[in-house]
């Protein structure tokens, strides 16, 4: 125990003087929104990575991974192919060049300036500011709760000294603070998850032996999951039954497209100098991606197979049916000790990284994109004074949350972690992504298309998690206490489409595309000049000139 004291003290002190440079490096609005626009190619790839991947992907979907399996590895690819190459090489400098063109410092602005609409960037703010600290505190739950475990503290101690330590570097060092931690966090996030891939497979007997021992227990599988189409931990769910619709639409669709449209994620494409930047973090944020997210999905899964040999039960049984205690009681019972310091620093830094982001993204679109832009009160300067009161007031209400998750829920981790990372992602991709998308690849999409479909895919997502997805709608009890029902289309089914089991985004991120495109279809766009000023240096202006898209 001595040692892991002093093992967290001195990375909570290498924090801390990460926090404090930041604070010295920002001398300015532009260094605390983006800073500077001078980072690293691999401080702003491991920042992004780090962000993306926190507590809620190696606690709560590894623990799914020992529940459904390696078809988890299909969101690998997702986070990969999507969030990384994808966000990296198409958006990414599209968003870094039109940030610079239209001098915008947060997502919110971003959008608002290319569609010159105060609404946008207010709302944009508004909505960030009030549905991320669902996201933010889940992944306090999750740090609190490994915390409060680890050192036998009690849980709320844990919760309000891990927060106010995050509060400090946010608040002091802005996104420059908030990055170099993030590097360094990310860092360790990598060590930790590659020990832990090479320790599980010499425990098993080596990666063929463990794999096939995982393949020939798929009976168990069928038997303790019956009805749900599971068919192993090496097969993916049948077809149009209910695992499979988990899988698909909620974990690789939601959380793998929903990726685009992260506020805190989008904003580091601000934060390089130039496209070659962006290119060279590809690698290392793919290489980050593949080896943390795809480590705790195989270990995940694998961890049937050591609980099988050393307790005759599967994961789900021996961890008392408690998905979010799979993966810690793995390591406590299978690895060395050590290694359980490097894990509790890993996920330190999981946790760490991405609620860093979450309360600078809160504070900025509170400060500036609300109340500086949106209301039209007050200068750079002095938003930046709302900004940080912003991120208190966000920092308060997660722990708040948090605070109240764990009295109401108690042990259920699945049902709060995983459906609280999932419920932003839908949110996020539904209102954000068709706009975004539009506004970096389209000079067609109009400022009334975008209004239309950040509305309506913000209204079909609540609409659909208030009274049709059966995970969220039978816990919020408003389709219960209107209509007498958990769900309107409880146990309805159309072909293999399970309509309580359709996950949000499926349908509101579709919504939102089509009103985009609709309303886009029957407005007038942006004048040529301003379109011109958005699109300058971003590819060929001569061929979407000669589109005829250009307005008045």
């Amino acid at each position: 125990m001595f040692f892991t004291y002093c093992a967290v003290i001195v990375y909570l002190g290498i924090i801390a003087w990460l926090g404090w440079a930041g604070y010295r490096g920002t001398k300015s609005t532009l260094d605390y929104m983006v800073a500077g626009r001078r980072v690293h190619p691999y401080v702003m790839a491991m920042s992004y990575g780090a962000t993306f991947i926190s507590t809620s992907a190696i606690i709560g979907f590894g623990g799914a991974a020992a529940v459904f399996g390696m078809g988890l590895l299909w969101l690998t690819f997702a986070n990969i192919f999507i969030g990384i190459f994808l966000a990296f090489l198409f958006f990414g400098n599209r968003t870094r060049q039109m940030g610079r063109n239209l001098e915008a410092h947060t997502f919110p602005e971003l959008m608002g300036r290319r569609f010159r609409s105060r609404f946008i960037q207010g709302f944009s703010g508004l909505v960030i500011f009030i549905f991320m600290p669902l996201y933010a505190s889940v992944v306090i739950l999750g740090a609190a709760k490994f915390i409060s475990t680890s050192f036998e503290i009690d849980y709320n101690l844990a919760l309000f000294g891990f927060s106010t330590l995050i509060a400090l570097y946010v608040v002091m060092g802005g996104i420059k603070g908030v990055m170099y931690a993030d590097a360094f966090q990310g860092t360790i996030m990598l060590l930790g998850m590659l020990f832990l891939l090479l320790f599980t497979y010499s425990r098993l007997g080596g990666v063929i032996e463990a794999h096939r021992a995982l393949t020939d227990i798929a009976p168990l599988a069928q038997e303790t999951f019956a009805g749900t189409g599971h068919q192993g931990w090496t097969a993916f769910p049948s077809f149009g039954s209910e695992y499979w619709w988990v899988m698909v639409s909620t974990i690789i669709i939601g959380v793998g497209i929903g990726v685009l449209a992260q506020p805190q994620l989008a904003v580091r494409f601000m934060t390089v100098r130039s496209k070659r930047e962006l290119n060279r973090g590809v690698l290392a944020g793919g290489i980050f991606i593949l080896v943390v997210v795809g480590v705790v999905y195989v270990v995940g899964s694998l961890t049937n197979v050591y609980f099988l040999r050393e307790e005759g039960l599967i994961s789900i049984k021996a961890a008392g049916g408690n998905v979010n205690e799979i993966i810690s009681r793995y390591i406590k019972a299978a690895m060395p000790g050590w290694f359980g310091v490097l894990f509790l620093l890993t996920l330190l830094s999981a946790a760490m990284s991405t609620i860093s982001s979450q309360f600078h993204a809160m504070g900025t679109s509170i400060g500036r994109d609300f109340y500086e832009k949106g209301l039209g009160r007050g200068r750079a300067e002095g938003s930046l004074m709302v900004t940080r009161a912003g991120i208190l007031v966000g920092i308060l209400v997660s722990v708040f949350l948090g605070y109240w998750l764990e009295r109401r829920f108690g042990g259920q981790g699945e049902a709060i972690i995983a459906r609280g990372t999932a419920i932003f992602f839908g949110i996020c991709a539904a209102a954000f992504l068709p706009m975004f998308a539009g506004a970096i690849f389209s000079r067609r999409i109009t400022r009334a298309g975008a209004v239309s479909g950040m509305l309506g895919g913000l209204a079909a997502s609540l609409f659909w998690l208030l009274f049709m997805h059966i995970k969220e709608s039978s816990v919020l009890l408003v389709c219960q206490k209107l209509f007498g029902v958990p769900s309107l289309v409880a146990g309805a089914r159309t072909g293999f489409i399970l309509w309580d089991k359709v996950d949000p985004i499926c349908v509101a991120l579709p919504f939102s595309l089509l009103l985009t495109l609709a309303v886009s279809a029957w407005t007038t766009p942006s004048s040529s000049t301003h379109l011109d000023a958005c699109f300058k240096n971003i590819g060929s202006q001569k061929r979407a000139l000669n589109r005829g898209e250009a307005g008045k």
